[in-house]
């Protein structure tokens, strides 16, 4: 499994939502269906996960861009 994301407090109280609604049903019976709750859970997650990704990307690409123009400033300080 992979590994939990950082969330935020808005994804935080989210899950703690659904998880005291699944609770909830949970002791209603075992017969009683949760799949729904599972997969906004599960959407969550998932949510958190792509925003963590597109976060590393983003830095990544920030930080190639400071090299880039930490490079030519070196380059066009030597110049002179």
């Amino acid at each position: 499994m992979a590994k939990d994301p950082q969330f935020t407090a808005r994804e935080i109280a989210q899950l703690g939502w659904y998880t005291a609604r699944i609770a909830k049903r949970g002791i209603a019976g075992e017969n009683v269906h949760i799949d729904d709750l599972t997969r906004k859970v599960d959407r969550i997650i998932d949510g958190a996960r792509e925003r963590e990704d597109r976060q590393a990307a983003e830095a990544a690409e920030v930080e190639k861009a400071s090299r880039k123009a930490d490079a030519a400033a070196k380059a066009a300080k030597n110049r002179k």
